[in-house]
């Protein structure tokens, strides 16, 4: 019997040679292929693009003939490249839609199959629960034309995808400020997508960068995965003490995440780094617009939101509820927890790149380092300390979200209860405006558990009073 495919909050991911196969990365691309030509015909082009994983190029490769086969035009990527990059090619290429083979920041053993629309954004919960609907139980099932062919009938084109993305980044910010300004810029690509862009980018000036884990390992040594937070930029954060940079700038494996160290090694959530974000553009460049954030993020937008006048949305977590809504509201800004923004006037995809790009020229316009910037956004919203515990889990999930729902707490980490909500998970609200959620990896038998609070002395009870509701002993 075939492998069911599931995809969660973006795309599949499996392990490689377990489930993640050739047989079924071409079973989820002619699911693909089924959903787009409801909407568009025959001939019309992806996008395929791939990261740095084992045999990520085969599979994509293995994808593109698939997508041949039912009669489209592909555009490949020559090389490995950011899936930002990939996004801004549907859109520059005025493609229908582009497929992705990244497992973006999971443990070495995973790859995964992420599917993007003719806006370059993630497909919503509908499409995405169609896609499923129409893949074949079998490979037998699939249509598919020999790479060989396909190239010689110019059905699929390798392309150079950074040209035109770089010409967008210019449209977007002077970059010149920023190559000029002498600072020292750490980066670590997490051995990803990522590596080289900023220096083609801001490179050649009087600004220095480094680059660390700049190279092709899939194994990703010296970090558990290419997620940029603590412990795995443990080794970057003491490498921007050793190197005496400015700061720390961090893109994961496919280089759509940001991860931000300070110039005192010091890492800054990714809670901070949105409220970062979000003021630079309210309060430095005088934008104004909706902010979108999914409910596992910051309260800061919401003062943010407050004090400039602008509408913020709140939505599930995943790009597939950020992405539609950015564009339904012409969305300012939008992101996630997890350390993925997004920016009006450009995809409706997290770019870790130019969110990177946007901290750099955020120092440079206000003549402050990142402990400083944090310093600044505190004074106009306050402190706010965040955390999390991802748990693995045994059991039935049903019987688990039971155990949450039967819990009941009239206090969580010493502060009153003041309210739950269930859209995505089970969000407590808590009595100084701060919350805990539990909610349920899409992809693993994890549980996540996060806090975020004016309390940095509540934190860890917060979050132990979270795993206790959660069933879990954390012994």
């Amino acid at each position: 019997m075939a492998h069911k495919i599931k995809f969660g909050t973006d795309g599949w991911r499996g392990e490689i040679a377990d489930d993640y196969t050739f047989a079924n990365v071409r079973r989820c691309a002619h699911g693909f292929a089924r959903h787009l030509l409801k909407n568009y015909p025959k001939d019309s082009w992806v996008v395929i693009g791939y990261d740095k994983r084992f045999q990520s190029e085969k599979f994509a490769a293995a994808a593109a003939e698939v997508m041949a086969g039912n009669g489209f035009r592909v555009y490949i990527t020559e090389s490995a490249t950011p899936t930002p990059v990939i996004s801004y090619s549907i859109v520059n290429k005025q493609a229908v839609g582009g497929i992705n083979i990244t497992a973006s920041h999971n443990p070495p053993h995973d790859n995964g199959f992420k599917v993007r629309n003719e806006f370059g954004g993630a497909i919503d919960p509908n499409g995405l629960s169609e896609i499923e609907s129409v893949i074949p139980p079998s490979e037998d099932m699939v249509n598919k034309m020999p790479l060989e062919d396909a190239e010689r009938k110019g059905r699929i084109v390798y392309f150079d995808p950074a040209p035109a993305y770089i010409k967008q980044i210019h449209r977007l910010i002077d970059l010149k400020p920023i190559q000029d300004a002498g600072i020292h810029v750490l980066v670590d690509p997490m051995w990803g997508n990522g590596a080289g862009w900023f220096q083609k980018l801001i490179g050649g000036g009087k600004t220095k960068i480094t680059e660390i884990h700049n190279i092709r390992n899939p194994s990703f040594p010296e970090m558990k995965r290419p997620e940029p937070i603590p412990p795995n930029i443990d080794v970057a954060l003491r490498a921007t003490l050793e190197h005496h940079a400015d700061v720390l700038i961090v893109t994961d494996g496919d280089a759509d995440r940001l991860g931000i160290g300070d110039e005192n090694g010091n890492f800054i959530d990714q809670l901070r780094a949105y409220g970062l974000l979000a003021y630079y553009l309210l309060e430095i460049r005088g934008q104004n617009g909706a902010i979108v954030k999914t409910l596992s993020t910051t309260k800061m937008l919401n003062k943010l939101g407050k004090i400039y006048d602008v509408p913020v949305f709140e939505t599930g977590v995943g790009f597939k509820f950020v992405a539609p809504k950015m564009l339904e509201t012409d969305a300012m800004i939008g992101g996630e927890e997890s350390g993925g923004y997004a920016f009006r006037n450009h995809v409706p995809e997290r770019d870790g790149i130019l969110a990177g790009i946007y901290i750099l020229d955020m120092m440079v316009r206000t003549g402050k380092k990142p402990s400083q910037l944090l310093e600044t956004l505190f004074e106009v919203v306050g402190a706010h300390y965040y955390d999390r515990i991802d748990t693995r889990f045994e059991g039935d999930r049903k019987a688990r979200e039971q155990i949450i729902r039967n819990s009941n707490p009239k206090s969580i980490g010493g502060l009153e209860v003041t309210g739950l909500d269930t859209t995505d998970g089970y969000k407590f609200s808590l009595e100084d405006g701060g919350w805990l959620l539990i909610r349920f990896s899409g992809t693993e038998p994890i549980i996540r558990v996060y806090t975020e609070t004016t309390h940095k002395n509540r934190v860890t009870q917060i979050l132990d009073d979270g795993l206790r509701v959660a069933g879990i002993n954390k012994d």
